[in-house]
């Protein structure tokens, strides 16, 4: 080989290792810690990009964002079953299936893995557990030994020894849910301020995490203007152009808020769009798009999955008015959806469910979108 030639082989040799480290660095941008995070407890679960994970703690009222390695794209995904899914984890664990609850569930938009945020007993000093179902259905634990991670701490989170009126903890509600849009985790919950119910845009790569806003919006069917309530579940949507949240209440009001009026320290007032039906919990909700237009899947502890149109967002009403039974946007029941307790995105066509059917079993499954 003449020297030329070794030469240009050289550095052709220090370019790729540049390039390879610069992905690698990357893949990893804003993770700024290695070893093992200090989860408290495992709650709402979010993927950004690259393979990071964003874990809600309540328990701590800190949201970490982890490294899963988890980059490999799959364009095509085969249907996905895993029966008695929670005597599976069990075993896993070395423990009873009572003795487990599966706290949410995402899904790795990348590579069609589905991740599950789990507690191993009961009460605060329940394990706090990831874990990992890949397209195959083979669960694994998403191991913490040793892991590139980031931590993102909320400044005015409820006392640890927090209760409300009914004696439940008011630090457990810190974090309801999450979601990475665009640069930043949005963050649903509760704080320590007078206006309780709050909702934090925070940037990533985290830097330092403000006290987020205060949201006030009308429940229909208590006849009042409340504060104290946190958002249960929210997806965001872009309405007239502007980026929104569309947050769901217990007892349901869906609120309309804009992204735009997250900002630290302001009181918000959210636009009540439907009342869904009371005595209810939302549970999990996303977007889809399905026959030339976009609708809104939501699950709901006891008025089963709810299919609701979008189209007439921008041009609703607010309710401020008190309401007996539902009002506002309309919604149609999936009649074959029963038993739900979580659900995401599994890719266009698809959900993916976390279901006890009447046998009392606990599945993971995928469905076509209704």
């Amino acid at each position: 080989m003449s020297h030329s030639l070794r030469k240009v082989c050289a550095a052709l040799a220090v370019v790729l290792a540049a390039a390879s480290l610069a992905q690698a660095a990357s893949l990893v941008e804003g993770l700024d810690k290695q070893g093992k995070p200090d989860l408290k407890s495992a709650g709402p679960l979010a993927f950004g990009p690259d393979g990071v994970l964003f874990v809600g703690d309540p328990q701590s009222a800190a949201i970490f964002a982890i490294d899963t390695g988890d980059r490999s794209e799959k364009s095509s995904r085969g249907p996905l079953n895993v029966q008695k899914i929670d005597e599976q984890i069990a075993a896993l664990l070395g423990t009873k299936a009572d003795n487990i609850l599966i706290n949410d569930l995402a899904v790795n938009p990348a590579s069609g893995a589905a991740y599950l945020s789990v507690s191993r007993g009961k009460g605060p000093d329940a394990a706090a557990v990831l874990l990992k179902v890949d397209t195959t259905g083979k669960l694994s634990e998403l191991s913490l030994d040793d892991v590139k991670y980031a931590q993102a701490p909320l400044p005015n989170a409820p006392d640890a020894n927090a209760k409300d009126r009914r004696g439940a903890s008011q630090r457990q509600e810190s974090i309801t849910d999450l979601a990475y849009v665009d640069g930043r985790v949005l963050v649903a919950g509760l704080s320590n301020e007078e206006f309780a119910s709050n909702l934090r845009s925070i940037p990533y790569p985290f830097t330092a995490t403000d006290k987020g806003a205060s949201v006030e919006i009308y429940h229909g069917a208590h006849g009042k203007f409340e504060t104290q309530s946190p958002v249960r579940t929210f997806a965001t949507y872009g309405i007239g152009g502007q980026d929104y949240l569309l947050a769901a209440y217990t007892c349901t009001p869906l609120v309309k808020i804009p992204v735009s009026a997250l900002k630290p320290g302001e009181k918000i007032k959210g636009t009540t769009i439907a009342e869904l039906g009371n005595r209810n919990r939302p549970l999990d909700m996303f977007v889809y798009q399905k026959d030339g237009a976009d609708w809104l899947l939501m699950a709901n502890s006891s008025r089963g999955v709810m299919k609701i149109p979008t189209e007439g967002f921008e041009k609703a009403e607010g309710i401020t008015k008190p309401i007996q039974g539902t009002a506002g946007i309309g919604y149609k029941t999936i009649e074959s959806l029963k038993g739900v307790q979580h659900l995401d995105k599994y890719d266009k066509d698809r959900a993916l469910l976390l279901v006890r059917n009447d046998a009392g079993q606990l599945n993971l499954q995928t469905v076509e979108l209704p």
